[in-house]
């Protein structure tokens, strides 16, 4: 799961006046033709640094993404629900995983990105931090937040850099079951009784402003959006990719009788576009900054897991330290 949330911090004016030109032209005509780009490749350091930036708070928000579904495994309704939900949750871990692996082409460890996850200076997707009051918030996070991301997803995995498009190939693979998964509980709620109806709209009005946050900015307010659309790092913009998601999904949600909670929520005629209330973007600036509602119990649960697992990482690395190989 992961949106295209955008810090506020924008990149310095000078750290593109040390590149070779040459070089930089050369690299950006690759681009230009659509050639991907692998880790052994010159590239501009602005262009490695917010690849990890993307990919790094991609992995994180894989991570933490799997903690509010995470708290619901033992308490979904029945096995075969408590077992899809492990299966889910498992497959976001494994999604951080992979996400990890290609940020570490570009030069950053592993452990670095989890020491500034932990520590608050990396960042992540404001939606993890908002509880999951009910089982039916966890169906409309399965359902409309990773709709969210496929949407995200699949947009960039045709970007420039080639490690970072292998893994979201694979991910958007596995997203697409969760998504059916999540638009099988809605509907299952939906459909149901007096209680379920009112308990999955009540979940939708909570998660639809964490929803419009999801993508990011706007396009006016983002400052990395320029040069990650110019190298083919981003290939949509957040409101391109939100426009993309209520075209897709506002239909789905009316079919199932719900009401979203946006008076102003109507397809303008005239431009063919959303008209939609402008959401809170000062409260998506505190989330992202740390002041979100859950976002220190968030953070204490992967600090304890790095405590926790310490142990086992140290063995294997003593154990691979003193590994000899055996004589043919």
């Amino acid at each position: 799961m992961y949106g295209g949330g955008n810090t506020f911090e924008a990149p310095k004016q000078n750290e593109m006046q040390a590149e070779d030109p040459q070089k930089l032209a050369e690299f950006e005509a690759r681009i230009e033709r659509g050639e991907k780009i692998e880790p052994s490749d010159w590239m501009p350091a602005l262009y490695r640094k917010q690849l990890i930036r993307m990919i790094e708070q991609h992995a994180h928000s894989e991570i933490i993404g799997a903690l509010p579904e995470g708290t619901w495994i033992t308490r979904a309704p029945g096995f075969r629900r408590k077992l899809a939900l492990m299966a889910k949750v498992q497959d976001e871990v494994g999604h951080a995983q992979l996400l990890y692996s290609a940020a570490e082409t570009l030069g950053k460890s592993r452990e670095d990105m989890l020491s500034d996850l932990i520590s608050g200076k990396s960042k992540y997707s404001n939606i993890f931090n908002y509880p999951a009051f009910t089982w039916a918030d966890t169906a409309v996070i399965a359902w409309l937040v990773d709709a969210g991301a496929i949407v995200n997803q699949l947009a960039n995995s045709r970007g420039s850099y080639a490690p970072y498009s292998r893994a979201l190939e694979r991910i958007c693979a596995e997203e697409s079951f969760h998504l059916k998964y999540g638009h099988h509980a809605v509907i299952h709620l939906a459909t149901g009784t007096p209680t379920q109806r009112k308990m999955v709209q009540e979940a939708l009005n909570r998660w639809w402003a964490p929803l419009m946050h999801f993508f990011g900015p706007p396009d006016k307010m983002s400052v990395h959006t320029e040069v990650l659309m110019k190298w083919k790092v981003k290939m949509a913009t957040n409101d391109d990719m939100r426009q993309q998601f209520l075209d897709m999904y506002v239909p789905k949600i009316w079919e199932l009788g719900l009401t979203i909670p946006d008076e102003n929520l109507r397809k303008n005629e005239e431009t063919g576009k959303w008209d939609y209330t402008e959401p809170d973007w000062e409260e998506f600036k505190r989330v992202i900054n740390g002041d979100g509602p859950l976002n220190k119990e968030r953070l204490a649960v992967r600090r304890i897991a790095e405590e926790r697992g310490r142990w086992v990482r140290n063995a294997l690395l003593k154990s691979e330290a003193n590994y000899v190989t055996p004589l043919a």
